[in-house]
């Protein structure tokens, strides 16, 4: 598994979606308030919906911007607490395509396509 992992959510009927085919996955949805976490992290990124890049590790790297914390387990997911946002939003199991376990903490950086 990679230490630190990209993908490039985009708005899919309205709901921010991702395709990783490296780990089987296509328009795989962001629900249960991780979407909300979504918009408010790329309310500066012009025209966000038709993609932007997201990196995110397990571990702290040069220029993360979020970090979020893990609060436990929840159905079949993960939720996830921003304290910088004060929101939680709910990972689902696809999560385990890219760590072992869930992680403490993942820590997020957010950047226009190029």
């Amino acid at each position: 598994m990679n230490a630190i992992n990209v993908i490039s959510p985009y708005k899919h009927f309205s709901m921010w979606v991702f395709d990783d085919p490296a780990v089987g996955l296509v328009q795989e949805p962001f629900v249960g308030g991780a979407d909300t976490i979504i918009d408010m992290l790329v309310s500066n990124i012009p025209d966000a919906d038709n993609g932007f890049v997201m990196i995110f590790s397990a571990q702290s790297f040069p220029g993360h911007q979020h970090r979020l914390e893990w609060r436990g387990p929840q159905g079949s997911g993960n939720l996830y607490h921003s304290p910088d946002l004060n929101l939680e939003g709910w990972l689902c199991p696809a999560l385990l395509r890219y760590f072992d376990a869930p992680p403490a903490e993942i820590f997020v950086q957010i950047k226009p396509r190029a």
